[in-house]
């Protein structure tokens, strides 16, 4: 196979780990014989500085012709000014609207050998493998803003169209997995939701019957992701609700470091990225936890090209890494602490074998 990929290094550890994610790409390919051709592109605060666009137009139409896209993180103090006219986070909400990537797929699990990484009590823990569906290009981080000196306001609007194609994707997904779904939204005090509920109870009835439905609000879904986080398969919820919730997920595999995801529409087109931001604090110091963006690199093979053999290899070398102890400082209970290129050394000799 031959396919290009488009890497939005972006800012702070982004360049690192997206470093270490492209060279498992390449030794995927030497390894199973596929051809990937990476082309680097801005975004972000690194695009505002050479360009004044968060998004340049150049970066937009390379995305465009790509089989897919490897995103590092965005963002820091440089161009965190709400007043500016220009911020860095621009650039990745402008480039899932263009795209139209409309469903962020974020798996949660948990590796055994890290349970006592997390907070969370191991027996709490123990089982937990959940897939959350968020929707990522309506809702109120989209919606019409205004803002005076004594007040402003944020419009949330969703369309039954954006809830049914969400609906659907998680819908499918559930079908492949536990056959459970649980819709979160605010139905008791928000229209949005209760639009969201009506329309995520017909979808599901008519479209999907094999699988189990459960309505939760939000509130509660963010105390039983603490309290009884394996009781749950796959989530669906829309986008701001979906950002909050998957950064609490996190803390249940241990670290924002270890979970990918992809952002994916209504082709294969997909854009892969770790959930982690872009951690100015160890920028350039050898430091961050490249495992989220290599197994970013897994999804990505999954599904935009369809390499599930090569996905899974991916997955084995990255697990196998964690369990020989080849673990950064965020995951690191003891002991030694390895750093980035450690890390993603280890999984590329892994692969290699």
């Amino acid at each position: 196979m031959k396919a290009t990929i488009v890497v939005l290094a972006g800012d702070g550890i982004g360049p690192e780990v997206t470093r270490e994610g492209v060279r498992v790409l390449q030794i995927i390919g030497k390894k199973f014989g596929h051809e990937f051709h990476t082309i680097n592109h801005l975004i972000g605060g690194a695009a505002i500085d050479a360009t004044g666009s968060a998004l340049p137009p150049e970066t937009e139409a390379a995305c465009k012709k790509a089989d897919a896209i490897l995103l590092g993180a965005v963002g820091g103090p440089k161009w965190s000014d709400p007043n500016a006219k220009v911020r860095s986070e621009q650039g990745l909400l402008a480039i899932r609207k263009a795209l139209g990537l409309f469903a962020n797929l974020r798996p949660v699990t948990l590796h055994p050998d890290l349970i006592d990484a997390s907070t969370i009590k191991p027996d709490v823990l123990k089982g937990t493998d959940i897939m959350v569906v968020r929707e990522l290009t309506g809702g109120i981080y989209f919606g019409e803003k205004t803002r005076t000196e004594t007040s402003a306001s944020d419009l949330c609007t969703y369309t039954v169209e954006e809830i049914e194609r969400v609906t659907r994707v998680a819908g499918k997904l559930a079908q492949q997995r536990r056959k459970q779904l649980v819709s979160v939204d605010k139905a008791n005090v928000l229209e949005t939701s209760r639009l969201w509920r009506t329309t995520v109870e017909r979808v599901m009835s008519s479209e999907f019957a094999d699988v189990k439905l459960e309505h939760m609000l939000v509130d509660s879904a963010a105390m039983h992701l603490i309290r009884r986080p394996s009781s749950f398969d796959v989530m669906v919820t829309e986008n701001m609700f979906g950002d909050i919730l998957t950064d609490e997920a996190s803390m249940l595999a241990g670290s924002l470091g270890l979970l990918p995801s992809a952002s994916l529409g209504a082709g294969k087109l997909g854009l892969y990225e770790p959930i982690h931001g872009s951690a100015p604090d160890i920028a350039g110091q050898n430091k961050a936890n490249p495992y989220a963006t290599i197994l970013s690199v897994a999804m990505l093979l999954r599904h935009s090209l369809g390499l599930e053999k090569e996905a899974q290899a991916i997955e084995l070398a990255v697990s196998s890494s964690i369990s020989a102890g080849i673990r950064t400082a965020d995951i690191a209970a003891s002991g030694r602490v390895s750093s980035t290129m450690e890390a993603g050394n280890f999984v590329v000799a892994r692969l290699s074998e």
